[in-house]
């Protein structure tokens, strides 16, 4: 059900679903962004790396973040345009973590001309560990309730 404006409170805190992270996701994004960096795609190289195994793109993760930030379907219909984003990428997030995000309404302000305000929602992503993998902030103007 779509919230408009007046429905966002600063405090409000959200959970959403969680979206597991495969090998299929990483190899899709690598074929749209022709980002195939081996840390990503070859699982070799990666076994010397850092993380001793592939690990999925950021902005992937990212990606994946802003599709779960919109999953309860409260913004459809209401949001008039994402305006910023505002992120940290913590730890690697790997093929199989699932992903689940915390969602905490951190401001609001409508604006001047009073039919729509802007909300600013931070993010903190969790994988299945409960440990944050990205953080930051969603920046979003959504219309106003009808009169």
């Amino acid at each position: 059900m779509a919230r408009y404006f007046e429905d966002f409170h600063e405090g409000d805190v959200f959970w959403s679903p969680g979206r597991t992270i495969t090998e299929a996701d990483v190899m899709a994004f690598a074929g749209l962004s022709g980002d195939y960096n081996p840390a990503h795609t070859d699982y070799q190289f990666a076994s010397r790396g850092p993380f001793g195994k592939p690990i999925a793109h950021g902005l992937l993760a990212l990606i994946v973040s802003a599709g779960l930030a919109d999953r309860d379907g409260g913004l459809d219909g209401t949001a008039v345009a994402l305006l910023g984003v505002n992120w940290q990428f913590k730890k690697p997030v790997f093929f199989g973590d699932t992903l689940r995000l915390k969602l905490t309404v951190s401001s609001t302000r409508r604006t001047s001309k009073g039919d729509r305000g802007v909300i600013v929602r931070d993010i903190a992503v969790h994988n299945q560990h409960d440990e944050i993998v990205q953080e930051g902030a969603f920046t979003t103007m959504v219309i106003a309730r009808p009169n």
